[in-house]
């Protein structure tokens, strides 16, 4: 079982740690801040630079942590609330499927890292080796639930924002 749990976080925490590092650097074949940036505003997520460096800054602490079995619960969160977010917005009304662009890869992404926090890192890790007790039902819902507080944080700040774009010029 150990293994197990070892192999999960090490594949996708590095995984989200080079999906962050294309956001944040351009490393990998990304388009770094500028270009996630103005990407990431076609979908309303103004301003794109500051949404690229805190979806990438995310993705790469909390893909860090997964993969170390560091704050496993605080890695499942960052990297949870991030999967939400990209859900609702990049892959949002494109089906279940990511070969249309759809949501399956994220949905699959926050799945792993959320029941990893129910799980625990095991004891390959650095909880483990902190002597940290980070699993259980209680750390598992607390990742779950701040998790979905985070990524509905920033769809709400999308749909204000959006809302006052939209709004008539005398109306400002």
């Amino acid at each position: 079982m150990e293994i197990g749990l070892l192999i999960v976080r090490v594949v996708v925490g590095a995984l989200l740690v080079g999906h962050g590092s294309q956001k944040l650097f351009g490393w990998f074949g990304g388009y770094g801040l500028k270009g996630t940036g103005g990407y990431m505003e076609s979908f309303g997520l103004r301003p794109g630079p500051l949404f690229a460096f805190a979806a990438g800054a995310a993705e790469l602490a909390g893909g860090l942590g997964f993969a170390t079995g560091f704050a496993t619960p605080l890695a499942a969160a960052l990297v949870g609330s991030t999967m939400l977010v990209a859900a609702r917005t990049d892959h949002a009304g494109k089906g279940l499927w990511v070969y249309n662009g759809g949501f399956e890869y994220v949905l699959t992404n926050a799945a792993v890292v959320v029941g990893v926090a129910f799980a625990g890192a095991g004891t390959w890790s650095l909880d483990h080796a902190l002597g940290w007790e980070l699993s259980g039902t209680w750390w598992g819902i607390g990742a779950a639930v701040a998790a979905l507080l985070g990524g509905a944080s920033v769809l709400a700040v999308r749909w204000v924002g959006a809302a006052v774009h939209t709004e008539p010029v005398a109306a400002r």
